[in-house]
């Protein structure tokens, strides 16, 4: 590995190294302060986690290591998120961030993160055009690979059970347990999906990968255990400065929550994708987005209401109130819509841009009455798509109980 690379893990350490002083000393000098301190070190972590996770590809397989990657890569985001639940569980005014949080990192990352690696691999595939490598179609549709159909079907099934959760108003704590299953039993089949092919790993993933086995494989270690004491330092300062900070800057803190946190938590990860994109890999790059999203709806919805009673909530749950059962509707509509684009394995790039239009009008209509009416225009749009994809319907959901090893359709 070149100085470079050892250059960006270095100037990751430095952007972390004050949050972790401020959190030893007990410093806390003031909250807008704190959060850009601590929110830099929860982004420099995410760097190194997302970069040690891709490498690590390279020596781990198998049901136990997609578990612990699993858990490693979406660590930033949880932390945050389980800090709001955990706290929720004693005082009930952070029961709106921990559902806040959730919802808006699900929604930014179908909003947003697709979108973008859609868009940048049909703009790359124009240059294979033009060599003639690839046919025109390539930069108006983007392909994703047989191996997604698991990921859609499990998708697909947990948006329409989320829509349970606005239904009765609380992520009931056997909920979640039931979403923790659902979690494991994807790993556990996508453990026994074979690879459409090893893929290439780039950038700082790759720059790791040249390495020597043994010095790699330190590194690599190095990089989880330096990145998840970082984060597990910063997330507390960090989820409460987002929240102590809206009154210093003039600006809401739930807005905050909802959506500066989880871009902070989301960026390397939208990089990484499109690192990959980039190099015309983008059939992996938005697989791994998919994957992204299984994990939200399962791991991350069915952690809330456990950390909730953890900290010393009643058993029934985290509740919801009118404004976040509102949130939940539109995520979850908003996923419905997401796997009516993609359940024919197929992206279109009028769609990306479609996502993008729909995840900026939510900015604009901010009332309750404009949320129930977009959430409306998801579904209305997904029945659409799904007439047009009906043939896809039906192989989709029998994705994730097909027996191992039997042909996909």
């Amino acid at each position: 590995m070149g100085r470079s690379a050892w250059g960006r893990i270095a100037i990751c350490i430095v952007v972390a190294l004050p949050a972790v002083v401020f959190r030893i000393s007990g410093s806390a000098p003031d909250p807008v302060v704190d959060l850009f301190v601590s929110g830099g070190a929860v982004v420099a972590a995410s760097f190194l986690l997302a970069w040690a996770a891709e490498a690590a590809q390279k020596d781990i397989s198998g049901a136990l290591a997609i578990a612990i990657l699993a858990l490693i890569a979406v660590l930033p985001e949880y932390a945050v998120d389980l800090y709001y639940a955990f706290r929720s569980g004693s005082d009930p005014a952070y029961e709106q961030f921990a559902a806040a949080n959730m919802t808006g990192s699900n929604r930014l990352l179908l909003g947003f993160g697709w979108p973008l690696v859609v868009i940048v691999s049909l703009l790359v595939a124009r240059r294979y055009v033009r060599a003639g490598a690839l046919p025109a179609s390539t930069t108006k549709v983007l392909q994703l690979e047989r191996s997604s159909r698991l990921d859609i079907g499990f998708l697909a099934l947990l948006a329409v059970v989320a829509f349970l959760i606005p239904l009765t108003g609380s992520i009931p704590l056997w909920f979640g347990f039931v979403l923790l299953a659902a979690f494991a039993a994807y790993l556990w089949r996508a453990s026994k999906v074979p690879d459409d092919g090893e893929d290439e790993l780039v950038g700082m993933a790759g720059d790791i990968a040249s390495m020597p086995q043994r010095a790699r494989r330190w590194t690599i270690v190095g990089l989880f255990v330096v990145a998840a004491a970082v984060i597990l330092s910063s997330a507390e300062p960090f989820a409460e400065a987002l929240v102590a900070s809206g009154g210093a800057l003039g600006i809401d803190s739930y807005f905050l929550v909802q959506w500066l946190a989880p871009l902070a938590t989301e960026a390397p990860e939208f990089i990484v994708a499109a690192l990959f994109a980039l190099r015309g890999m983008g059939g992996a790059a938005i697989g791994t987005l998919i994957a992204s999203k299984v994990n939200q709806w399962s791991l991350l919805v069915g952690s809330l209401p456990i950390a909730h009673v953890l900290g010393g909530g009643t058993t029934g749950g985290l509740p919801l109130d009118g404004r976040q059962v509102e949130e939940f509707v539109l995520t979850a509509s908003q996923t419905v819509l997401g796997v009516a684009i993609i359940i024919a394995l197929r992206f279109h790039r009028w769609s990306a841009l479609a996502l993008v239009a729909l995840f900026a009008v939510q900015f604009v209509v901010t009332d309750t009455g404009g949320r129930w009416v977009l959430s409306a225009v998801h579904v209305l749009l997904a029945v659409a798509v799904l007439w047009v994809n009906r043939a896809s319907i039906l192989p989709t959901l029998r994705a994730p109980f097909r027996r191992a090893g039997a042909p996909a359709a």
